[in-house]
């Protein structure tokens, strides 16, 4: 039996990775290079220590201001998503499932001012009773250890949550958790593969969360 719900933040509340992904690939553009989707999506979701500027730099064969060009990014990246509300049927979900009685929580691979800065901006802060980021684990996702401190933290057994994840990394660290999870890819992740998963929708508001949790709940694994 589903007793609590655990939310993914970045690319599933807000569509902060595809805002992401647009100011990189603006900045490559500039310099004349891309920046494929295959490469850039092995870190989505997770810390893989790449580098996207000094992937740049090798594909153009020029050393460049990698720290000039980060803040670049980052200047493009949050006026960008400065204009973001919660992704399409989010927060009809977070109202179902207090309606029904579920724990509520979030497991994300960022950090908690990252998160909390941006949950507050589109006012879901207050739905959230527990919140684990990067700062309470060691390793983040795939690594289970964030969705196993938010189900302890919940009060809640692994197997009695449901997780909703954007990612490969982050349904793989749901999973491992021994928690059921439904994936909901954005426009980054979508062509990923994924390989363990209970559900996948399009987005939120394409089926009601009572009506999901039935659908899952029959799945075995």
């Amino acid at each position: 039996m589903i007793k609590a719900v655990v939310f993914d933040f970045d690319g599933l509340i807000m569509d902060t990775e595809s805002r992401e992904y647009e100011a990189l690939q603006e900045i490559f553009k500039e310099h004349e290079s891309d920046l494929p989707l295959s490469v850039w999506g092995k870190g989505i979701g997770t810390h893989s220590g790449f580098d996207p500027f000094t992937y740049l730099e090798e594909q153009i064969e020029q050393k460049l201001d990698r720290d000039e060009l980060r803040k670049n990014w980052m200047s493009r990246f949050e006026e960008s998503i400065a204009k973001e509300k919660a992704l399409p049927g989010v927060e009809g979900y977070l109202a179902a499932a207090k309606e029904l009685g579920l724990k509520i929580g979030l497991a994300s691979s960022s950090r908690y001012d990252w998160v909390s800065r941006h949950l507050k901006h589109i006012g879901l802060f207050e739905h959230f009773e527990c919140i684990k980021t990067a700062d309470d684990v060691e390793k983040v996702k795939p690594d289970p250890a964030l969705y196993l401190e938010a189900a302890a933290c919940l009060g809640v057994k692994p197997e009695e949550c449901l997780a909703f994840e954007d990612s490969v990394n982050g349904s793989m660290a749901a999973k491992a958790a021994g928690m059921k999870c439904v994936i909901v890819p954005n426009s980054v992740t979508k062509e990923l593969e994924f390989k363990d998963f209970d559900h996948r929708l399009e987005s939120m508001a394409e089926m009601e969360l009572e009506a999901l949790l039935e659908a899952v709940s029959q799945q075995k694994g």
